[in-house]
């Protein structure tokens, strides 16, 4: 589905933070894989960290990354009004999410892996630890509003900011997703720029999941059609070196929503 990165809902506030999140992700790892010149592993962590173990091995440079993401994705951003914060703000939500989700790995040294002593190093998290983390921020999400408090002294220095649009809630964390305005409706189509609905998508009709046709149709049914598929089968390998197969067809069954 399209998403329209000018719209100010849920959906985009993912979209800038998930990507965001990638570019941290992919500069801190090529560092310490010595693919990038100007930067290294994050030697800092150095000496003694514990009782039996201390800091060695190559730590993922993850404040590079973060540097790095701050000039590259950030410098898109142009203005000071409400959708130029917050995509700011998700942008260093992502961030923040691969700095905060790094874990500490260690190697055991001694005798017959007595593991008398370990040397410990921090890693990046899975890219999929951070989509799900980013995932459950996005259902959380926080919608806000301009704040720009300029009647005194003290407000003027704060500037320009996000605050809740319920006064109840509390200010957004800097891990938080924000939005400011409903998500389209994503069941139909709404133009060349908005969503292309799910009119003609195909839907697994036994799922009561979100690939499942009850709920992908929005309601609307779908339909059934058969086609028959030819594909490469029972390969064989031969020495040396190619490889024959041979071309099954079967027939398949898909679902269209309407």
């Amino acid at each position: 589905m399209r998403t329209n990165l000018a719209a100010g809902c849920r959906e985009t506030a993912f979209i800038f933070a998930i990507t965001s999140a990638g570019v941290t992700h992919s500069v801190a790892r090529s560092c310490s894989e010595g693919s990038i010149e100007s930067c290294t592993c994050d030697y800092r962590r150095r000496g003694p960290g514990g009782p039996d173990w201390h800091w060695g091995g190559c730590s993922d440079n993850v404040d590079f990354g973060r540097v790095f993401g701050r000039e590259f994705v950030d410098s898109n951003e142009k203005g000071r009004d409400l959708r130029f914060l917050m995509n700011l703000h998700n942008n260093e939500a992502g961030r923040m999410t691969v700095f905060s989700e790094m874990r500490q790995e260690c190697k055991c040294h001694g005798m017959s892996g007595s593991c008398t002593v370990k040397t410990c190093w921090m890693r990046l998290p899975t890219f999929r630890t951070v989509g799900d983390f980013l995932k459950d921020r996005f259902d959380g999400a926080s919608r806000v509003i301009y704040g720009n408090k300029g009647s005194n002294r003290a407000s003027r220095v704060e500037g320009p900011h996000l605050e809740p649009e319920n006064p109840a809630h509390k200010p957004p964390s800097p891990h938080d997703l924000v939005y400011f305005e409903k998500s389209p409706n994503f069941c139909t189509y709404s133009g060349k720029t908005g969503p292309a609905g799910t009119a003609g998508r195909l839907c697994n009709s036994s799922s009561p999941a979100l690939g499942g046709c009850e709920l992908l149709c929005c309601g609307r049914g779908y339909r059934t059609r058969s086609q028959r598929v030819t594909e490469r089968c029972n390969c064989t390998f031969h020495w040396c070196c190619h490889v024959s197969c041979l071309n099954c067809t079967n027939t398949q069954v898909l679902h269209e929503c309407l």
